[in-house]
């Protein structure tokens, strides 16, 4: 799973001690204070969005490491701890950064997505994790969106969306809602499809009813429904009509 060149190129933005203490815990966990490396990984993911989607392949390398080195997991409990304590603090959080609330959503669910238990996601993240999407789907974040050309048509999606990934823009909650569950909403429904049922009851009251939302996200929540519907698949008509190339 871990690409060690990816996790090498992924930390060059921090200084070299920092570097050198990250590189030391991929390859010797158990020679450096592992605390003090899960803290500089999640402050580092909760300012820049483009670390926090690969932080956690970085943090699975680091756990698979001191797994084998000495049968234990003090950076996976140290990680967790840290990750708890922003999560109950996820309100302020989004008060103080809207920035930093989505980089935490996007770090958790890239947690979700490698951390495993006997090769099951961890059930200990699953609330969590719902909560924040229920949290992205609520009227305030729906509409709490970057302003866009008026004549946007499906075609645009893509554009939009690779922009997002590529980390090009700050991503508004909802780009970053759809981004996740096109991620992690399969895994994460299997693990609980009641509150799946009412994640997409929420969105799909969403898109019927919310007035003032943009016409881009009316075309993301009506994708990520369709694609929820196909069961989780991108259905051949769906990928022509949303990710088809436009003439701008």
């Amino acid at each position: 799973m871990g690409e060690t060149g990816k996790e090498e190129y992924k930390i060059q933005s921090f200084d070299a001690e920092t570097q050198q203490l990250l590189k030391t815990a991929l390859k010797d966990p158990s020679s450096v204070d592992l605390e003090k490396v899960a803290n500089i990984i999640v402050d580092q993911s909760l300012q820049d969005c483009v670390f926090s989607k690969e932080a956690g392949r970085i943090c699975y390398t680091i756990i698979q490491a001191e797994s084998k080195q000495v049968g234990q997991s003090l950076f996976r409990r140290s990680l967790l701890n840290r990750l708890q304590q922003e999560y109950k603090d996820r309100e302020m959080l989004r008060s103080r950064s809207l920035q930093a609330w989505i980089c935490y959503v996007t770090f958790i669910c890239n947690i979700f997505d490698y951390l495993r238990v006997n090769n099951m996601p961890m059930m200990a993240l699953v609330n969590p994790v719902y909560d924040c999407l229920f949290r992205l789907a609520q009227p305030d974040s729906l509409r709490k969106e970057e302003e866009q050309p008026a004549a946007l048509t499906a075609g645009h999606l893509e554009k939009q969306l690779s922009r997002s990934a590529a980390g090009a823009l700050q991503p508004p909650e909802v780009d970053c809602l759809v981004l996740q569950l096109h991620r992690i909403g399969e895994q994460l429904e299997k693990m609980n499809s009641q509150r799946m049922d009412e994640l997409f009851s929420l969105l799909r009251d969403g898109f019927l009813l919310q007035d003032g939302l943009s016409s881009l996200s009316q075309l993301l929540l009506l994708e990520i429904i369709e694609f929820r519907a196909a069961d989780w698949k991108m259905t051949d008509a769906a990928q022509k009509y949303y990710y088809s190339e436009v003439t701008d």
